[in-house]
């Protein structure tokens, strides 16, 4: 038999998500940043891997059009720690192309992805899509697992600053930065990881693959 948590416990989990995400983002000190000079850092650092415009060919390197310039930021911050760090995002390629950037630097290419058109996509696998519907919306009561709409949005869209933009994002990706934080070798956000522990495989694809078609 199927046994809920307590709405008090979801509500808790969901500020706690919330808390601790505004707290990260926060802690971004905000550069006057100029996208036509992000727009030289990315057609030569970051356009083979990303493309020049942020709209990545490969599932295995994000889409970054669109993205909210100061979770960008946050992202190349964490890339530039050293690994030892608890906060960091580790990640050879990244690290080697971020230590060489200025905080100015990063604060204008982050504004020129997020000056261009966001990517749309579609759900695949109409198997999965009750499920995966299921989880964004209205979250796991057997699990506690906050909605994903309370951070991302209805529509995907995050919120500047604070939440990714999910929507449009390759499902492929997603699901593997989900078992990342699932399996702590992402450890960049407390609550993701924290959420991430309680899906299954399963749960993780559906959604992952849900959010990819959101509008």
């Amino acid at each position: 038999m199927m046994t809920f948590k307590p709405a008090s416990l979801l509500r808790t989990t969901a500020w706690a998500v919330v808390s601790l995400a505004a707290s990260a983002a926060c802690a971004q000190t905000p550069l006057k940043a100029d996208p036509a000079l992000g727009q030289q850092i990315a057609a030569g650092a970051c356009a083979a891997c990303h493309g020049a415009d942020g709209q990545s060919m490969l599932s295995t390197n994000p889409r970054l059009a669109g993205q909210h310039a100061g979770y960008l930021v946050k992202q190349l911050n964490d890339f530039a720690k050293p690994a030892n760090d608890k906060t960091a995002r580790v990640s050879p390629i990244m690290s080697g192309f971020v230590v060489g950037l200025s905080a100015q630097d990063r604060a204008n290419v982050a504004a020129w992805f997020a000056s261009q058109t966001p990517a749309l996509d579609t759900a695949k696998n109409p198997d999965t899509l009750t499920l995966g519907e299921q989880i964004y919306r209205g979250g796991l009561r057997d699990k506690a697992v906050p909605a994903c709409t309370g951070c991302h949005g209805p529509s995907g869209a995050g919120i500047p600053s604070q939440y990714p933009r999910l929507a449009g994002q390759f499902a492929a990706y997603t699901e593997t930065q989900l078992k990342a934080f699932r399996d702590g070798t992402r450890h960049n956000s407390a609550a993701m990881q924290e959420i991430a522990q309680r899906l299954s495989d399963k749960e993780i694809a559906a959604v992952a693959d849900y959010m990819a078609g959101l509008r």
